[in-house]
């Protein structure tokens, strides 16, 4: 599917916290979900609230944590595409937040993965 390694290490990435995700008990809605305000990777409940997923994926000799890529301006675009997700739904008064999962690939079969619960708030 993707030709790109860059891309394909992100899709794994991806692919590695949905499965995170679902073994934690938390329900995908959607993912990808891409508007002008911005993308978010995941979207998931977990219980009643809704669940905005930023996934970061790096190598393993990758020096800084991935989390720490989601800068002010990603967080803006995030809670932007969030805004728009909820609304297309009518789900404005829903509770939300904001979940980080670092996904770090230590090969092609061996991922280490961290769920960051309500990594930020706006």
């Amino acid at each position: 599917m993707f030709r790109d390694p860059k891309q394909r290490l992100g899709a794994a990435g991806e692919a590695a916290a949905e499965r995170a995700l679902v073994r934690a008990g938390l329900r995908v809605l959607e993912r990808r979900f891409q508007t002008r305000e911005g993308e978010v990777d995941i979207v998931a409940l977990d219980g009643d609230v809704v669940v905005f997923v930023e996934v970061k994926t790096r190598s393993g000799g990758a020096i800084a944590p991935p989390a720490e890529s989601v800068t002010a301006g990603k967080r803006r675009r995030l809670a932007r595409a969030a805004l728009a997700w909820l609304a297309r739904r009518d789900w404005l008064e829903r509770r939300c937040r904001f979940d980080v999962v670092e996904v770090v690939s230590r090969g092609p079969s061996s991922v280490d993965v961290r769920h960051l619960r309500d990594a930020f708030r706006l």
